[in-house]
């Protein structure tokens, strides 16, 4: 952000011209509060490993890694678009070996969500010219709104592990994840021939909202202009202690808080 706006020109203090935008409108939005049961949690080939030789786990922290959207429109219901939403998760935690040892506990769950919501309809078709790549899906779906998903990390409210698993979630067919997921994980995912498995129930506040560009008229007479001079010397930078006297003193820092220091705790 530019660190002054500058005054109007002289002469024209008490004038205001209007001056046009291009923006994105929010044409219809919703706020989810959701409470997944059971949800499955693929591990990685170690922990699995070491799960199927525990006596127990522990999941501490749910890690919201990465949300694919998709917007369709919805036959016979003109401006009504559906929202599926994949949420892919890094569960974290602990596994209890033999004695008091443990061992760490990591894996992806996968969490599918759909939302219906009004985009209204647009007319006119928009192009650009920083659109260099054109598809087929892209010139026929040239009216479909934006869909943005904004999501703070979940939370663990309880986690389970399943032998001989009958859980109808432990049928379900093996989740589609993008190689960029998988990687994430730094090993490879156990999706099949596993003796036992894991299930969290995570809960998660999230908010959905489809936008259309539009253009608006403001009034303004400024223009943003920065004020910190450019500089390429290490010695133009302020002093490190003058950097940490203008940091506030973390006060909450002494004082114990309701939640461990990652917020994930698990009541269970």
């Amino acid at each position: 952000m530019p660190d002054k706006i500058s005054e109007c020109a002289p002469g024209r203090e008490n004038s205001r011209q209007n001056i046009c935008v291009h923006t994105q409108k929010i044409v219809d939005s919703c706020l989810n509060q959701d409470c997944v049961e059971d949800l499955r949690v693929y591990l990685t080939r170690n922990s699995q490993a070491a799960l199927d030789k525990a006596t127990g786990a522990k999941a501490r922290c749910c890690e919201l890694i990465h949300a694919q959207i998709d917007v369709e429109p919805i036959p016979y219901n003109c401006g009504h678009f559906t929202v599926d939403v994949t949420y892919f998760y890094r569960i974290t935690g602990d596994i209890n070996t033999s004695g008091l040892r443990t061992c760490a506990l990591c894996g992806l769950a996968v969490f599918n969500k759909r939302v219906v919501l009004c985009g209204g309809t647009g007319g006119a078709k928009s192009f650009s010219s920083k659109q260099k790549k054109v598809s087929c899906d892209s010139i026929l779906h040239c009216s479909t709104p934006e869909a943005i998903v904004e999501v703070v990390d979940p939370m663990i409210l309880a986690a389970r592990v399943l032998e001989d698993c009958d859980h109808p979630r432990c049928a379900c067919c093996t989740p589609d994840v993008p190689s960029a997921i998988l990687d994430c994980f730094g090993e490879e995912l156990v999706f099949t021939g596993e003796c036992k498995r894991l299930f969290v129930t995570i809960g998660q506040f999230s908010t959905i909202r489809l936008e259309r560009d539009t253009q608006v008229q403001i009034p303004g007479c400024r223009y943003c202009i920065p004020t910190k001079e450019c500089c390429d010397d290490p010695g133009c930078a302020e002093e490190p202690c003058d950097i940490f006297s203008k940091i506030t003193f973390p006060i909450d820092a002494f004082f114990p808080t309701d939640t461990d220091c990652c917020g994930c705790d698990d009541p269970h």
